[in-house]
Parts: C-alpha cells; structure tokens; sequence
C-alpha cells in the first residue's frame, strides 16, 4: 500500500471522532468517495494554495459543501504542520 502524506485517521470502534475528522464519515456517504481519496487531492494542492482557495476548489469543481470541504482542508493542514 502507498504511503499517503495525510493518513485519514484511525477510530477505534466505540469512540466518535472529534473535530474536522466527525465530519468524515457523513462526507464518505454524502460524496461516495473514500475520505482519502479526498486528502490525498487536498494535500497536494496545499503545497500552492493557500486554506480557502482549497476550499473554494473543493466546492466549485467537486461540489462539496462549505462545511465538509473546510473539515477537509483544515484537517490536511493540521496534519501537514506536525
């Protein structure tokens, strides 16, 4: 398996998770993708733009909704700043 630069995160079964990441699993369903497809596409575009524009690209060309895309971007960069 690839090695991805924003893992999607791991929840162990029982617990719910929290912040940007609560919002994965509606966008899954919503969206019919697999959140890592979602950070892989986001991680690399990080690189050049910068938090909204991420954002605006996730609702104008995948349709996403404001919410869900900035859970997204603001969870990739949470990621890439460690």
């Amino acid at each position: 398996m690839a090695e991805h630069r924003v893992p999607a995160p791991v929840i162990p079964e029982g617990e719910k998770a929290k912040g940007p990441a609560s919002y994965f699993p509606s966008i899954e369903k919503t969206y019919g993708r697999p959140i890592q497809e979602w950070l892989d596409l986001v991680a690399d575009r990080l690189d050049s733009e910068p938090h909204m524009a991420v954002v605006a690209w996730l609702k104008d060309e995948h349709g996403l909704g404001h919410g869900h895309a900035n859970a997204i971007v603001a969870y990739a960069k949470a990621i890439l700043a460690k």
